[in-house]
């Protein structure tokens, strides 16, 4: 069993920026594949950003510019820099491992609130 647990979320200003962090508790993270996804009250859990075991990375359309995700693979940690954050990105934030092409693990989420 794999866990994964999120930190770094809270209140922000527009315009601010915020540094997501998942720790998995899998010795052998390095060799999946990691995600962020987001959740706003109602509404769907969407991806945000995608990164392989080789570190190729894809992002949402919404955050293209504005997000960067990374891992450390010494640390069992992947991490998600957000930058000039809008309303727009309040939600839940999700960490995931991938098993295969789909989600295969989830963290329990940790609130970003982008607000003045």
């Amino acid at each position: 069993q794999v866990q994964l647990v999120e930190s770094g979320g809270g209140l922000v200003q527009p315009g601010g920026s915020l540094r997501l962090s998942c720790a998995a508790s899998r010795s052998i993270f390095a060799i999946y594949d990691m995600g962020w996804y987001r959740q706003a009250p109602g509404k769907q859990r969407d991806m945000v950003a995608i990164i392989s075991a080789g570190g190729s990375t894809n992002y949402a359309d919404s955050v293209k510019g504005r997000f960067t995700i990374s891992r450390d693979n010494a640390k069992n940690t992947v991490y998600l820099q957000m930058s000039s954050l809008i309303p727009e990105d309040t939600a839940v934030y999700y960490c995931c491992q991938y098993i295969g092409s789909i989600p295969g693990y989830w963290g329990q989420g940790t609130q970003v609130t982008v607000s003045s």
